[in-house]
């Protein structure tokens, strides 16, 4: 072989490129496959939930909310403080006011305070039986239906509960809903979910998954 000294088969010059390219090879994957682990992780993982109790049934009205605040995320990172807190608006469920389906995971209203439009947390005014967002004017009814304002889709929900044992309501996953209250999983604000745009914007993969034999699209 030229330049090879007898009976060698690799040149000085061709082993240090190898050993060069090689280096180079770990110090890309050094750097590529935290960054790619990172991005694929939370597609198969999904955050742990816990049903917080908020209070007694005879706490909720079914033609105002009372205010919770419960923690939107479990275990080790829940414990980090107020930062993964949030507030949710409940009531009791309404037969004249809420038309659709009933199930176990609905005898209790309990919506989301954040807005679909950027996320700004919006307020209930009863003497109006409105949610009203005062970043950029977003209005809701009281089902948290978008009656004005730049909104995309009604209030996020959360599944509630009775738990027997403790005689408590319990309030579990968000979800989110479209203009029919058809149930999604969770989506950011921004986001619509009737027509197309319920194929344009992927589910939130971490998201903690709806309790069993719950009817959720994707």
């Amino acid at each position: 072989m030229p330049g090879a000294f007898e009976g060698e088969t690799v040149t000085r010059r061709r082993f240090m490129v190898g050993v060069a390219n090689g280096a180079g090879a770990l110090a890309a994957a050094a750097f590529t496959l935290p960054a790619l682990a990172f991005a694929v992780g939370p597609v198969f993982s999904h955050e742990q939930w816990t049903w917080q109790p908020i209070g007694p049934s005879s706490d909720f009205p079914n033609d105002n909310f009372v205010t919770r605040v419960i923690q939107i995320q479990q275990g080790p990172l829940g414990a980090a403080g107020n930062v993964n807190n949030t507030l949710a608006y409940v009531r009791t469920r309404n037969p004249a006011i809420d038309t659709e389906p009933e199930d176990q995971y609905n005898h209790w209203i309990a919506l989301s305070s954040r807005c679909m439009h950027l996320g700004c947390p919006v307020r209930w005014t009863p003497a109006a039986a409105r949610f009203i967002c005062p970043c950029h004017g977003g209005v809701y009814d009281i089902r948290g239906m978008v009656a004005g304002g730049p909104p995309v889709r009604p209030l996020d929900r959360f599944y509630t509960r009775f738990n027997h044992a403790t005689g408590l309501v319990e309030v579990g996953p968000r979800y989110s809903v479209n203009s029919e209250l058809r149930r999604f999983s969770p989506r950011y604000p921004g986001e619509p979910l009737d027509g197309i745009g319920q194929y344009l914007y992927p589910r939130q993969f971490a998201q903690p998954k709806p309790p069993p034999g719950v009817s959720q699209k994707k």
